[in-house]
């Protein structure tokens, strides 16, 4: 009776081992998965202006802050107010981050104290001024006069008012103090 066991057993192995070389050496059925990359977050972007260096549109990655998007837009100018501003905040898509001055609005000296020729309307004509006639703006030095003269050259008369924001180190601050004495039109 031991033989007959032992020829139930071998059948039994055999057979275990012919199903694991079948199923081993068949081949493979269905359609293989494949694994994608992440998706990767579209980047934040941002309008930084006033009190920097170069203000504009960024694009940042998603969980900057505002201190990054100051960073970027070439950091704080000189009378930048970095104390009113909570650098530590996270930027959100199409935020608009401005960035105060410290310089409060200086007064405009009476016209017969001021040695430049204006023209009858009492405004500086920005697409025509030269330099001198820039710097007796107020907060308007040797070196933002000079800027506004470089652009001007290199982008043609200003279309409007505001667009003298776009010259490097003219913020909020200094548009609103001079705006009143500016012009576009012909003397």
């Amino acid at each position: 009776m031991k033989t007959g066991w032992l020829l139930v057993y071998g059948i039994l192995i055999g057979l275990l081992a012919g199903g694991l070389v079948y199923v081993s050496t068949r081949p493979p059925r269905g359609t293989p998965v494949t694994l994608s990359p992440a998706p990767t977050a579209a980047p934040l972007m941002v309008h930084v202006s006033g009190a920097v260096l170069q203000p504009g549109m960024y694009a940042l990655p998603p969980g900057s802050r505002v201190r990054d998007a100051v960073q970027i837009s070439g950091g704080f100018t000189g009378d930048a107010d970095a104390g009113a501003i909570n650098l530590a905040a996270l930027v959100q898509d199409g935020q608009k981050i401005q960035i105060p001055s410290k310089v409060k609005d200086t007064p405009v000296p009476p016209a017969a104290s001021n040695p430049v020729a204006t023209p009858a309307s009492g405004k500086i004509n920005l697409n025509t001024a030269s330099q001198a006639e820039l710097e007796s703006l107020p907060r308007i030095g040797p070196a933002l006069a000079e800027r506004i003269i470089a652009y001007r050259t290199e982008h043609g008369p200003f279309a409007s008012l505001e667009a003298i924001m776009e010259v490097v180190g003219i913020g909020e601050g200094i548009y609103a103090a001079i705006k009143d004495l500016i012009t576009l039109d012909a003397p």
